[in-house]
């Protein structure tokens, strides 16, 4: 039987897994930014390729010169995100059928290289008790903080 922890667990490497698909298993890191408060579910994703920090739709951009190009359409990336948002859901509905809290906000780094899922949660309102902050501005803070220091 699958515990509380297992199934979480799970869901985190099926967020990370969908990222991969998209560029075919060639990143150096994998960042995900999901966010779940009161009824709004966002997420976000960008790529360390070749020590460049790139969001989905700039990916070829870090390939080097010659290198097979990926499919960046936005049906990709809005594949992804609704893989993403519906793993955020079942993580919401996990919570709930385990009387757990729901993070407010999970940040995912994978790194690929050493195999190892690095994850961070908040479980404070983020944005939906801020006159101007949206889950997008929250996740593009975080790439610029993470493209600024490198982590």
């Amino acid at each position: 039987m699958n515990t509380f922890e297992d199934r979480f667990s799970e869901l985190q490497v099926d967020m990370i897994d969908i990222c991969m698909e998209y560029i075919e298993d060639k990143a150096d890191k994998v960042y995900v930014y999901a966010s779940c408060e009161e009824s709004i579910i966002s997420s976000k994703f960008f790529y360390l390729i070749n020590n460049k920090y790139v969001k989905p739709h700039k990916v070829n951009d870090a390939l080097a010169n010659g290198a097979e190009r990926y499919n960046v359409s936005s049906e990709r990336q809005f594949m992804v995100l609704e893989v993403l948002n519906e793993d955020i859901e079942k993580v919401k509905e996990l919570c709930m059928d385990y009387e757990k809290d729901m993070p407010t906000e999970m940040k995912l780094t994978y790194d690929v290289k050493n195999n190892k899922l690095k994850a961070e949660y908040k479980y404070d309102l983020l944005y939906t008790n801020h006159e101007t902050k949206t889950a997008r501005q929250i996740a593009d803070e975080w790439f610029e903080e993470v493209q600024n220091n490198k982590l």
